[in-house]
């Protein structure tokens, strides 16, 4: 337990309370992209977007945004406090969530989707340190998985959610929704003190952060792993921003979006799961590895599907939640690897690594989504080549040997 939760002063919700909290506050960032995605056709008939493959963009400049964010929030909440930046950060959710809402241009949207994301990054960023503060080792684990658990609800019924509203009162609902949950989270954040120890403030030194970004870019292995982890969830992203139209162009299948897309959305839960029961036994390195090559195999499937000319919503369902399943066992291990190295500054290499990875994997899934063409032959191509790209860098980080233990594992970072 965190030394502050010691404290007679503080006064901490329940475990299961925090567990749901930090959930729905992480949740808030699913929210802005998944019950986007049906109402994307009408969005952009509303506002004139005359390229089917330019309403993508109301994704992927949120995830963008996300991106330039992560590097900001762990420094700025090092020196201001967790809820000292999450709460600006949610009253910013709030306003943006009510521009986006009001926009009468696609241009004006765009903007302040990649503003919102912006914003939005802190979230996800002071989830993980307000449990790092509270706790440590095993129990830290335990809540993140729990947390991460509860989260999953969200991208499963979010798509259900987007449709049903924009179905009742039209796609600007969506984001007036958006704004009434980040209200309702302000409110119940004023159960949540602040968790930072004032011990642990730090300034905001920009020459020491500089330094400790330089020091992971040298560093072989994490460099190899953050970028090939960038990379394959890259693909993921690709999916994101075409699934839509995959689903309701290529199979004709609009209504079914939702169900279609929360079947994959359980792939990763089952993944998630499933790697936090076998990684101690086996260790990440011989989990995710073998995983990129399951996510090989399984993208050759799905050239072959989509070649044939007989493929199905079905089997396109089926062969997507096995992959992006896997990226379930290959994005956590590979971003435990690229940590391994940090103990020393933790807090610094862990946002750079979430912004870096964030940001490449964003720019490869707006280049995937943007090749769209009627087919899921680009999205197929574009798995497999991220999975070749990602053996390469594993294969670099680690001098070739794969499937070692760390123990065993190559010691040299350079």
């Amino acid at each position: 337990m965190h030394k502050a939760a010691e404290s007679p002063l503080r006064r901490l919700p329940g475990d299961r309370e925090m567990v749901v909290m930090m959930a729905m506050v992480m949740a808030l960032n699913a929210l802005a992209i998944d019950s986007m995605l049906p109402a994307l056709p009408a969005i952009g008939e509303a506002l004139g977007v005359a390229v089917a493959n330019d309403r993508q963009y109301i994704i992927s400049v949120y995830l963008l945004g996300i991106g330039f964010g992560s590097l900001l929030y762990g420094p700025l909440s090092d020196r201001f406090g967790r809820k000292g930046v999450l709460v600006p950060a949610l009253f910013a959710y709030l306003a943006l969530s009510i521009g986006c809402g009001l926009a009468t241009s696609f241009t004006m949207l765009i903007v302040l989707r990649f503003v919102h994301g912006l914003v939005s990054a802190a979230l996800g960023v002071i989830v993980v340190a307000v449990i790092r503060d509270l706790f440590a080792g095993d129990a830290m684990a335990r809540r993140l998985s729990l947390i991460f658990l509860v989260f999953m609800i969200v991208p499963i019924i979010a798509p259900t959610l987007g449709a049903g509203v924009a179905a009742l009162a039209g796609w600007r609902a969506i984001f007036i929704l958006l704004a009434v949950m980040s209200v309702a989270m302000l409110v119940w954040l004023r159960r949540l003190p602040e968790t930072l120890d004032p011990a642990d403030v730090r300034p905001l030194d920009i020459k020491t952060m500089a330094a400790g970004w330089a020091t992971v870019t040298r560093h072989r292995r994490a460099a190899g792993y953050m970028i090939a982890s960038g990379t394959m969830q890259g693909a993921l992203y690709g999916y994101l921003n075409s699934s839509e139209q995959i689903i309701g162009e290529v199979f004709d299948a609009r209504s079914l979006f939702p169900l279609v897309f929360a079947c994959v959305a359980i792939g990763i839960a089952i993944a998630n799961f499933s790697n936090a029961a076998i990684v101690e036994r086996f260790g990440a390195r011989r989990v995710s590895q073998s995983a990129v090559f399951a996510f090989m195999a399984t993208s050759i499937l799905q050239i072959v599907a989509a070649l044939s000319g007989v493929e199905t919503l079905w089997m396109f369902t089926l062969l997507m939640m096995v992959n992006v399943g896997l990226i379930g066992f290959i994005g956590s291990n590979f971003g435990s690897i690229a940590m391994e190295d940090f103990g020393h500054m933790a807090g610094v290499a862990s946002s750079y690594q979430s912004f870096a990875k964030t940001l490449l994997a964003a720019t490869v899934g707006a280049v995937i989504g943007q090749q769209y063409d009627g087919t899921t032959l680009p999205l197929a191509h574009a798995f497999l080549g991220c999975a070749i790209v990602g053996l390469v860098l594993v294969l670099w980080a680690e001098r070739g040997k794969l499937f070692t233990r760390p123990g065993t594992a190559p010691k040299s970072p350079f």
